[in-house]
C-alpha cells in the first residue's frame, strides 16, 4: 500500500500515468537514438527538401514539450509565456550544440515526468486561440500528453528520414 504522506517521486504511478510517460519516452528514445555519434556540423546539416535538420528537431521537439506542460499546468497565458523562436526552433543556432540540445531535451523531459505525477489528467484549459484550434475548444492534461506523444512521434519520423538521407544510418531496421 503506498504512503499518502509520501512525495510525488515515491508514489507508484496510476497505470495511466505509467502508460503515457512510457510511451512518450519510448519515442524520446527513438529521437535521441537517431542524433546518436553525431557531430554538431551534422546535426546542423539540412539534408532534404525541408528546413530541418536533427539539431532543429531536437529544439523544436524540447519547447513543444515544454510550452504544452506549460499548457497542462497554468493554462494558454502560461504556455505564452516565453517568446518562440518559430523558424529558429528548427535551426541549430550560432554557438548551440547538439550536446547542449540534447541537455535541455533531458531536463525538459524530467520535468515533465514530474508533472505528470501530479496532475490531474481530467483537468481542462481553454486553447490559446490560432487558426488550427477550433473556438472555445479546450484540452484536458490527458489530451495534451496525448498530442506531445504524437509530436515527438512525428518529428522521431522526420529525424528517421533525415538522418538516413545524412549517411545512411536509420533509427530501427
Amino acid at each position: 500500500m503506498t504512503d499518502p504522506s509520501a512525495g510525488a517521486a515515491d508514489r507508484e504511478l496510476s497505470r495511466e500515468r505509467a502508460d503515457l510517460l512510457e510511451t512518450l519516452d519510448k519515442h524520446r528514445g527513438f529521437l535521441r537514438f537517431t542524433v546518436r555519434n553525431l557531430t554538431d556540423d551534422q546535426a546542423a546539416r539540412r539534408t532534404t527538401a525541408s528546413e530541418l535538420c536533427l539539431g532543429g528537431l531536437i529544439k523544436h521537439v524540447t519547447g513543444v514539450e515544454a510550452r504544452w506542460m506549460r499548457f497542462a499546468v497554468g493554462g494558454a497565458a502560461a504556455m505564452r509565456s516565453e517568446p518562440v523562436d518559430w523558424e529558429g526552433q528548427f535551426r541549430m543556432g550560432e554557438g548551440e550544440t547538439l550536446a547542449g540540445l540534447l541537455d535541455a531535451y533531458e531536463r525538459t523531459a524530467a520535468e515533465t515526468d514530474r508533472l505528470v505525477a501530479d496532475l490531474d489528467l481530467d483537468a481542462a484549459h481553454a486553447l490559446p486561440e490560432a487558426p488550427w484550434f477550433e473556438p472555445g475548444a479546450t484540452w484536458s492534461v490527458r489530451r495534451v500528453l496525448l498530442h506531445v506523444i504524437a509530436e515527438t512521434s512525428q518529428h522521431a519520423g522526420h529525424a528517421d528520414i533525415i538522418r538516413e538521407s545524412l549517411d545512411g544510418a536509420r533509427t530501427m531496421g
